[in-house]
């Protein structure tokens, strides 16, 4: 059985078992809770579409309960869905952690109470993990890799000495801190001219605020790096309403299908593609091998690759020709 909860403080039964009956017989079927970041974010919402699917095609296996956060920088909901699945007495918690530090403490505490965990998306920090003597496996990208190989790209096709300005995520986060890390080195690495990093919290409306007043202070901006998707998309807008006597090029990370006009009519010129949509299930797959006994704590690098117009036009060629 499958439960969903958007950005829930809701109670939660079901589940094919009582909690009262949790861990009661060896027969019960183990109980896994996906906590995600917005699912107002189109990247998690196609992680728990893939998740809720896989649970479909294993009903017998294990029952699911989906939820996550209404923004991803309410960290004290993530807190509270921690707790919640404490009480509900699951078995395994696979968490893309809103922060990652703040979330710690709460995964202790399922931890002390039995419950496996598996980190999915963002990393959790590994010294404040030490502190509390926790192991937990991490599954993801490079991405500091990931954004430095599409920063590269763009910079490729600009004059040395471009300047360009940085689109931070939720800079207490590691995924967020590894990007923008990424986007330097390609800054570095190419001499551009790094006019400003600001953080526009994974969040459009906010990147295009962000956006509107860096191009007021700095309108020879020439290319535009986002950690995400999302904020691509906030500071095309911004760009778009500025009224600019050249183009900003940029940059993105996530390939969510709203970029991709974005990307065949050029005003983003690269994404990240991560296979976000495996995540959850590759973390719900460790879940269960971690309740079975049968799975080694360590962490597992998934793949990447930086998506361009062409790409996008070759997918829409194929799906024609299909």
């Amino acid at each position: 059985m499958l439960i969903v909860l958007a950005t829930s403080l809701l109670f939660i039964s079901g589940c094919g078992s009582n909690e009262s009956d949790v861990g009661a017989s060896s027969d019960a079927k183990p109980k896994v809770a996906l906590i995600m970041k917005s699912l107002a974010n189109e990247f998690f919402v196609t992680m728990a579409s893939a998740a809720e699917l896989h649970q479909e095609q294993r009903q017998d296996a294990y029952d699911l309960i989906v939820n996550g956060i209404k923004n991803e920088s309410d960290l004290a909901q993530q807190v509270a869905l921690v707790d919640q699945m404490i009480g509900v007495g699951v078995d395994a918690i696979v968490i893309a952690p809103a922060d990652s530090k703040a979330l710690v403490p709460a995964l202790a505490r399922a931890r002390e109470n039995g419950i496996h965990v598996v980190n999915i998306d963002n990393r959790l920090d590994r010294e404040v993990l030490a502190e509390y003597e926790l192991v937990i496996p991490f599954i993801g990208p490079d991405n500091r890799k990931g954004a430095r190989d599409a920063a590269n790209f763009a910079l490729e096709q600009l004059p040395e000495g471009a300047n360009v300005v940085i689109l931070e995520g939720v800079t207490t986060a590691q995924n967020a801190i590894d990007r923008r890390m990424g986007f330097e080195d390609a800054v570095t690495g190419n001499n551009a001219n790094l006019l400003t990093k600001q953080s526009a919290v994974w969040d459009q409306t906010r990147a295009a605020e962000v956006s509107a007043a860096i191009l007021v202070r700095h309108p020879d901006v020439q290319l535009i790096l986002a950690a995400n998707d999302n904020m691509a998309l906030g500071a095309a807008s911004a760009v778009s309403f500025a009224d600019l006597d050249h183009d900003v090029s940029i940059v993105g990370f996530d390939n969510i299908s709203a970029v991709h006009p974005l990307l065949l009519d050029g005003r983003v010129l690269a994404t990240v593609e991560q296979y976000g949509d495996q995540f959850a299930v590759n973390g719900i797959e460790l879940a269960l091998e971690m309740i079975s006994g049968q799975a080694e704590l360590v962490d597992r690098e998934t793949p990447l690759v930086v998506v361009s117009r062409a790409d996008i036009a070759d997918q829409d060629a194929e799906s024609n020709v299909q």
